[in-house]
């Protein structure tokens, strides 16, 4: 399995047109990463498709920060391999 933390920040950096060295853990997505509500919409959507997975509503208004969304990925990834 590929490097959850490393593909998160990949799709984040992508999708925010941000340099790595600002995805931080700590880094909020709205204010540090200048991240909008469309594009937050957006990095769902990415994640989605990256790691196959489905974020509910409620998950993504939990991923305020990239550790957030790292921790989010990574339960619905190991939710989704004990379901196969």
């Amino acid at each position: 399995m590929s490097d959850i933390p490393a593909r998160v920040s990949n799709v984040l950096c992508f999708v925010l047109n941000v340099d790595p060295e600002r995805v931080t853990p700590e880094a909020k997505l709205i204010g540090d990463l200048d991240a909008d509500s469309l594009d937050t919409i957006e990095v769902v959507m990415t994640l989605e498709e990256e790691f196959g997975i489905e974020i509910t509503d409620e998950i993504a208004e939990s991923m305020r920060t990239v550790g957030d969304a790292i921790k989010a990925v990574t339960q619905l990834t190991s939710d989704k391999s004990k379901a196969a």
